[in-house]
């Protein structure tokens, strides 16, 4: 049992956080026309490279995420594309009652949440991989104006 604790469930939480972005890839590269659609929905330029960007990101966070090869990386990575999509391509906000069924906006209102669902999930990944540790020590190195303290060692 304790193989499933600490090894198993661990994986399979990875798993089932990054699931959805590999077939998400495979939506974007078999539906090309209504990807592009979709990515110029939004008033940022560029859709088609965004896309290609997107599809980049989808297929190689995953397995880095799940095979640990600096998953805190891949995770904040990731995070940051969740959030984007969200607020670009799922801003609910901008339709009319877009809390009734019978809006357009109704279905982007879950998209959106889902997305900081994933995100939740990646700041774990990030925590476990001690990726926002190590980053919040380069945050206090770089506040306190002083050099780290391996390179002040190797002045003298």
């Amino acid at each position: 049992m304790e193989w499933l604790v600490n090894d198993a469930l661990p994986v399979l939480a990875r798993i089932f956080i990054v699931w959805i972005f590999p077939f998400s890839f495979l939506d974007k590269v078999i539906n090309w026309k209504h990807a592009v659609a979709q990515a110029e929905s939004s008033w940022v330029p560029g859709a088609k490279v965004l896309l290609v960007l997107a599809a980049i990101c989808e297929l190689v966070t995953p397995p880095m995420i799940v095979f640990h090869f600096y998953d805190g990386i891949a995770a904040f990575v990731l995070a940051g594309y969740c959030v984007l999509t969200a607020v670009l391509y799922h801003n609910f906000w901008s339709y009319p009652r877009f809390w009734s069924p019978d809006s357009e906006g109704y279905p982007h209102i879950w998209d959106f949440f889902k997305n900081f669902a994933i995100v939740g999930g990646l700041i774990f990944v990030m925590y476990q991989a001690g990726f926002i540790q190590a980053t919040a020590t380069d945050i206090e190195d770089a506040a306190s104006l002083t050099p780290p303290a391996s390179v002040s060692q190797l002045g003298g």
